[in-house]
């Protein structure tokens, strides 16, 4: 919530400054910071995930919705680590 619309302004910042023609590395020091804020939304986002989603469905017994839920987890893993 508040944090993505830190970053949502963050954002618009950053419209901003290549409209007025700022300098380029203020301007590429300003994205790599949204870039930051926006893995550690993501960070949370798995967190929540894996004590929710992942930890329900391996405690619910039903193999299908575990097996499931644990790919999905790989997967997303490996989509931040290439991120990172």
């Amino acid at each position: 919530g508040k944090r993505l619309r830190r970053i949502e302004g963050q954002v618009r910042g950053i419209e901003k400054m290549v409209e007025d023609d700022r300098y380029c590395m203020d301007v590429l020091t300003q994205i790599g910071a949204v870039s930051k804020a926006l893995e550690s939304v993501a960070l949370e986002v798995l967190d929540e995930h894996v004590k929710h989603c992942v930890a329900g469905a391996l405690a619910s017994g039903d193999e299908h919705a575990a097996a499931a839920k644990s790919e999905e987890l790989l997967a997303a893993v490996q989509r931040f680590a290439r991120i990172s």
